[in-house]
């Protein structure tokens, strides 16, 4: 039960892609986490296909496997003589991955990953609110420019009326 200390946080989360839309990890990076073949991962899954709707998992295209490869500049993937587009897992695949890996460090394994996720989404809120509280503030930065843009041309107004004022003739006792 140990193994779980070996996998940091950093490891886990260097392996989270966003793909569609969607926070994924890829079927190797899972097999390397877990300890198993990428081809034992796959097998799991093919003989569990039911468990796995379009919105668990789904297989790369071609084009978003090469743009993958390039954003990582990983080239490994000619290296690993791949045969096959790699699978792609949502939170929820992922998390239904312990319901068909059930060796003691796939379930560890799972629960650190479930905890990542959890915090990666926190961050994405957290950032979500700091946007939304520097909109509000960049608003009301652009209301006092008015507002003081206003002022500055009543004062305007104000003083050129002076100057045109003529002094007035005083009415009342000389002495």
């Amino acid at each position: 039960m140990e193994d779980q200390s070996l996998l940091s946080e950093e490891t886990i989360s260097n392996k989270i892609y966003f793909i569609r839309g969607q926070k994924v990890m890829l079927d190797r990076d899972l097999a390397l986490l877990y300890g198993i073949e990428t081809k034992r991962l796959k097998e799991q899954v093919k003989r569990n296909v039911i468990r796995f709707p379009e919105d668990f998992m789904f297989e790369l295209t071609k084009k978003e496997f090469e743009n993958w490869r390039s954003q990582f500049a990983t080239s490994n993937s000619e290296k690993m003589g791949l045969r096959y587009l790699p699978m792609a897992f949502t939170e929820h695949g992922v998390l239904m991955l312990s319901s068909v890996l059930k060796s003691d460090k796939a379930i560890q394994t799972n629960i650190q990953i479930m905890r990542i996720f959890t915090k990666v989404r926190q961050m994405l809120l957290d950032t979500t609110e700091i946007k939304v509280d520097i909109l509000q503030i960049q608003k009301k930065l652009e209301n006092h420019d008015k507002n003081i843009e206003l002022v500055f041309s009543y004062l305007d107004e104000l003083t050129e009326k002076k100057e045109d004022e003529c002094e007035r003739v005083k009415i009342g006792y000389k002495k």
